[in-house]
């Protein structure tokens, strides 16, 4: 596929919806007893596999198109599934399921597709095996497919987490939520806490001091209202595409802007980009954010920041690539289980447009400015890899064409019309 190329983009636009939100919304909605309206859902790949997988547990779920209804009637209202559960390309998807089905009377199986195949999942079987949970990957491997023989003898457990990950937290908070007793949980650094407002928004109980998290169980939770907002992690190609494309100045509308994922934006005012917040919805987390091209500096990205904006690494480097000096970025050993390996992926894409670019064990040294190129990338299959490299695209007149672009489709079905709407050619 031919991406678009250097343009200014100028305009207004409205992100999808939050995916780690949409998928929670689902997840909790079908364990809580009562109807549950999700608002502004993610029509995303990934998060139609956690549908599709709680359909398949006997959760009854509508969507008109417009609000998707849930009808929970608590976990012990889930069934078991005729088949193995197929979750597609989605590692919250299975590493949150995992958590949630070890107390249900039943033996599931899931897998997905040949990427998801080979993530690793011992940092969430390990644990969960620590409470007595019956769960185990493929032929004795840490790989999907997974297999969970239920069970209503978990133990509650102090666990302090090696790495810093809201999934495994996720899924360890979803097993202590039908667990007799006490679980805490000791973070290495502050993770995306929406597993933890969404247990809260249900009517559960959890407790956080610092870093530490306490879950008292066996709780039950109620249906509730939710309207999910703008994806940050998807707002943020844009925020750099405004950043470092010349002459462009781009609104986003109804942006997330959890305080456990705007490391982006505090990464963006720390290189010397120019942005402002309006509309500021405290309440539904959320913010107009507009952002304008602007001289931006390198930096070092570390620490208890990286977990806050785990995702945006990708497009960060890019920014790095246009930033004056060099931008290290450490401490992100978590990039290299995701989709692909991120820390390599990126490396190796950017180099083929002219980035002066290194992986390290645990990131990315970027050296810049820099004047990138054509040339033929890839996404690998991995939808903010093959995002990132359209918006380095809009850097050159030269053609870019990149190889598996049907994988943006996994978390914005819509990027590329969108990107083609702020262009001004």
């Amino acid at each position: 596929m031919k991406l678009i190329s250097k343009s200014p983009l100028k305009g207004i636009i409205e992100v999808p919806a939050d995916k780690s939100i949409s998928h929670r919304s689902i997840m909790f909605g079908s364990i809580a007893h009562g109807t549950t309206t999700i608002k502004n859902f993610l029509r995303g790949e990934d998060c139609f596999s956690t549908m599709h997988a709680f359909q398949a547990l006997g959760v009854a779920i509508e969507d008109d198109g417009d609000v998707i209804t849930v009808h929970g009637k608590g976990i012990e209202g889930l069934r078991a599934p005729k088949q193995a559960l197929d979750v597609g390309n989605s590692g919250t998807t299975i590493r949150l399921m995992m958590g949630m089905l070890n107390t249900c009377p039943f033996e599931t199986v899931l897998y997905g597709d040949e990427s998801l195949s080979l993530r690793p999942m011992n940092r969430v079987i390990l644990p969960l095996q620590s409470m007595g949970a019956e769960i185990s990957g493929h032929a004795g491997t840490e790989f999907p497919p997974i297999t969970i023989h239920g069970s209503s003898q978990l133990q509650p457990m102090t666990y302090e987490m090696p790495v810093a990950s809201a999934q495994v937290k996720s899924a360890i908070l979803f097993a202590a939520l039908q667990t007799e007793g006490l679980t805490t949980i000791i973070e290495k650094e502050a993770s995306r806490n929406h597993t933890e407002e969404m247990i809260l928004q249900f009517g559960g109980q959890i407790q956080q001091d610092g870093k530490e998290i306490r879950l008292t169980g066996p709780q039950q939770l109620k249906a509730q209202a939710v309207t999910v907002p703008g994806d940050i992690s998807s707002a943020s190609f844009f925020l750099a595409a405004g950043a470092i494309v010349p002459e462009s100045e781009i609104t986003l509308k109804n942006v997330g802007i959890n305080p456990t994922r705007t490391g982006i934006l505090k990464v963006l005012e720390e290189m010397g980009a120019t942005l402002s917040m309006t509309n500021i919805d405290e309440k539904n987390q959320s913010a107009d954010i507009t952002i304008q091209t602007s001289q931006l500096k390198g930096i070092t990205i570390g620490g208890e920041i990286i977990p806050t904006l785990i995702d945006e690494l990708p497009v960060i480097a890019l920014l790095a690539t246009q930033a004056e000096g060099t931008t290290v970025i450490k401490d992100a050993e978590e990039l290299k289980v995701k989709e692909t390996n991120r820390i390599d992926a990126t490396c190796d894409e950017l180099k083929k447009l002219g980035a002066n670019i290194e992986a390290t064990a645990d990131g990315l040294i970027i050296h810049g400015p820099t004047t990138l190129h054509g040339g033929s990338v890839s996404s690998l299959g991995d939808h903010r890899i093959g995002m990132m490299l359209q918006v380095a695209a809009l850097l050159t007149d030269e053609t870019v064409t990149l190889e598996n672009p049907e994988s943006i489709a996994i978390s914005y079905p819509s990027f590329f019309e969108d990107v083609e709407q702020l262009t001004t050619k």
